[in-house]
């Protein structure tokens, strides 16, 4: 789809703010070498941001010979941004501020009984008014809420096309939270989450070419690709899970046999266990947390069957990054998600050995496989960051007064511009609604992309 120039403008002030974010206070001559924007077009952007309050003015640095320069930072306090990671097991929730610090946590467990969207719906809900709650934030100055979903999505009408360990079909999600959460709502996938948290925060940061390995009860690839996150034309690449690994294998929840979920997913490991050690003290059979809790501590230990059960999920798992090596010769390979995350080290380290069995000597010499070093949930981190590319393309300027576009919540369409709305509440403001800034969210688009 061609770009029209208000994307190009969305984008570049997206990201003149990314750059912010990752180092302030800077400059503006600083951050037009970073973006290789030209220094008209970072003061222009800068002074929007400025508008907004979404950045502030900290002071002067010494330049070489000329003025002082004045240098710019992310205002923290300018704003909230709220991520959701809906996984299979659970809903976790963190609030940031705008340098995207964390500033409050919450999580819901989901029962295999507690699936259908509205149910899922109502626990997103409930985690999002605890982590406003916690943080203490006016519901005016979130700017957004993200969601990250499992399965494939249509990010421009909120639907969740298809998620397979839930068999949801056409379910538009974004519209039965759209009745529970008055602020603005942006969904997309937990690979394209991941993705970006790494490449903002984390082991891609810096790369033009990365793969974001997920793994928790589902199994994809996120994909970075020239600089930049790659969707594919209908937001589906990336699942690497569901291409088959093994002919006539394991059933897998998509309809397909042998898919690479089935084996390296958190119930493939248990399967391996069942397997390796039937009678197993690890294996928790109706509790995919307990279990892989159980075999990563077991593992540290040494416990035969533990590194066993590693062993074999590595060497399956070592076979398709193999094959994702090979097919986009990437400069990293980062092992993400909460399963990779309580393996840790013993699952890297094999991992890393069965790669070196199957990958071409090139391509394999020039990438680097490591665990994410990202502290807190990369899926949430990332869905606030949609949130905050929303708040900035939903935002324009008409004669010097900023008007906000985005789609809000609670009614599902209502349009903010600095006053309350019909209902008597403005919509996801960034600050009080009697400044007449009101910055809203919009749809979400891919970051440097």
């Amino acid at each position: 789809m061609k770009r029209t120039s208000r994307d190009i403008r969305t984008a570049n002030r997206y990201e003149v703010l990314r750059r912010l974010i990752a180092a302030s206070p800077t400059s503006r001559q600083e951050l037009a070498a970073a973006t290789g924007l030209s220094l008209a077009t970072v003061a222009t952007l800068v002074g929007e941001l400025l508008e907004l309050r979404l950045v502030t003015e900290v002071g002067f640095e010494d330049s070489a010979g000329g003025r002082p320069r004045g240098l710019i930072a992310v205002d923290a306090s300018g704003g909230a941004l709220i991520g959701v990671d809906i996984a299979e097991t659970y809903v976790h929730v963190e609030l940031f501020d705008l340098a995207l610090n964390v500033l409050a946590r919450a999580e819901e467990q989901l029962r295999p009984d507690g699936s259908r969207p509205e149910q899922v719906a109502g626990r997103v809900a409930a985690a999002v008014a605890a982590v406003v709650d916690r943080a203490g934030t006016r519901a005016a100055r979130v700017l957004g809420v993200g969601v990250s979903v499992p399965g494939q999505v249509d990010r421009d009408t909120g639907v969740v096309e298809y998620a397979a360990n839930w068999q949801w079909h056409g379910v538009p999600l974004l519209d039965l939270l759209a009745g529970l959460l008055p602020y603005p709502l942006h969904l997309d996938n937990p690979l394209r989450a991941c993705t970006v948290a790494e490449l903002w925060f984390g082991a891609a940061r810096g790369r033009d070419d990365a793969v974001v390995v997920n793994l928790g009860t589902g199994v994809g690839a996120g994909l970075a690709l020239g600089g930049g996150l790659h969707r594919g034309v209908s937001n589906s690449a990336g699942e690497w899970g569901h291409t088959t690994l093994v002919l006539d294998g394991r059933p897998c929840h998509c309809g397909g046999h042998g898919c690479v979920e089935t084996y390296v997913g958190a119930p493939g490991i248990m399967q391996h266990l069942r397997e390796l050690g039937p009678h197993s003290p690890l294996l928790h059979p109706d509790d995919q947390t307990a279990t892989i809790d159980a075999l990563a501590r077991a593992a540290v230990e040494g416990d035969p069957v533990a590194r066993a059960v590693v062993r074999e999920t590595a060497r399956y798992l070592g076979a398709g990054i193999s094959d994702l090596i090979n097919l986009l010769n990437p400069e990293v390979v980062v092992l993400s998600s909460w399963v990779a995350a309580r393996l840790g080290e013993p699952l890297l380290d094999e991992v890393r050995r069965a790669v070196a069995r199957h990958a071409l000597r090139r391509p394999l010499a020039a990438t680097e496989i490591v665990l994410s070093p990202i502290p807190t949930d990369p899926v949430s981190l990332g869905a606030a960051t949609f949130a905050l590319e929303g708040a900035l393309r939903s935002v324009r300027q008409r004669s010097g007064t900023t008007v906000t576009t985005g789609r809000a919540a609670t009614t599902g369409r209502a349009v903010a511009t600095g006053r309350a709305v019909a209902t008597g509440r403005a919509v996801a403001t960034g600050r009080a609604v009697a400044t007449g800034r009101a910055v809203a969210a919009g749809s979400r688009t891919a970051p440097s992309s």
